[in-house]
């Protein structure tokens, strides 16, 4: 019997934020059509924040959610943080891939400084990992190019897919090196070159999208990156909590 797994939904639940809505949606889906069941529990961030692990100690996966500002920084950054260092199944998505940035600088490459330029707007070009795109992708669609090989081209079975953005902050390409060298791997880009897709390849599953995968077409036929997301969190839980016979 395929265990079921327990997923953390780390970010601020609000009716305006439209995936806040798809997700569950998506869950059912991947339940009925996948046989991949998720047991999904919302976390504040600032329920996080009290946490030391990031309130996502003993789940089976991880994703933080679009909605940005969210309420803490912290407490996002301590859920990303433990998914990282504990080998639990990440997924993050627009503000999500921002925070991973975020936490890898500082976790990782030791930038302590690093900065968010929507959480600090004051962060200066040597600080700010994620800063304001020159052009809004509020409501914008464009095309991805993926790397070959990549758990993202994997799970896509090509290397360009058509994705759906509404974010305002990106990556500061003067940071990408440093964070190249520690071990982030770029797997995506826009057709202008922009970093849009980051994973860890060390990592059993951790990968995080500019872009917002769950906005993308109806709930018939879940987005690959999310049901092979669903496909390491349920495998997680049948190593960690083999189905009982």
């Amino acid at each position: 019997m395929t265990p079921t797994a327990r997923l953390a939904l780390v970010g601020d639940r609000s009716p305006n934020v439209r995936s806040h809505a798809r997700i569950p949606e998506i869950l059912d889906s991947l339940a009925l059509r996948e046989g991949l069941h998720l047991d999904a529990y919302w976390i504040p961030t600032e329920e996080a924040e009290a946490d030391p692990a990031g309130g996502v100690a003993g789940f089976d996966a991880v994703w933080v959610v679009p909605g940005s500002p969210y309420r803490s920084e912290a407490g996002a950054l301590a859920a990303i943080r433990t998914a990282r260092e504990g080998e639990i199944p990440f997924l993050g998505t627009c503000a999500g891939f921002q925070h991973v940035l975020l936490e890898f600088a500082r976790g990782v490459c030791g930038l302590g400084e690093a900065q968010h330029a929507e959480n600090t707007p004051d962060a200066d070009a040597e600080t700010a990992v994620i800063v304001p795109l020159s052009c809004s992708l509020v409501g914008h669609e464009g095309v991805i190019r993926v790397t070959a090989g990549s758990r993202a081209a994997l799970a896509l079975w090509k290397e360009h897919t058509l994705e759906r953005y509404h974010c305002s902050f990106g990556p500061n390409p003067a940071h990408l090196e440093t964070l190249r060298a520690h071990g982030l791997e770029f797997t995506g880009t826009d057709e202008a070159g922009e970093v849009r897709i980051a994973e860890l390849p060390s990592h059993p599953f951790f990968l995080a999208t500019l872009f917002q995968p769950e906005l993308r077409g109806d709930d018939t036929r879940p987005h690959p990156l999310i049901r092979e997301f669903a496909t390491a969190a349920v495998r997680h839980a049948g190593i960690v909590r083999p189905p009982t016979r």
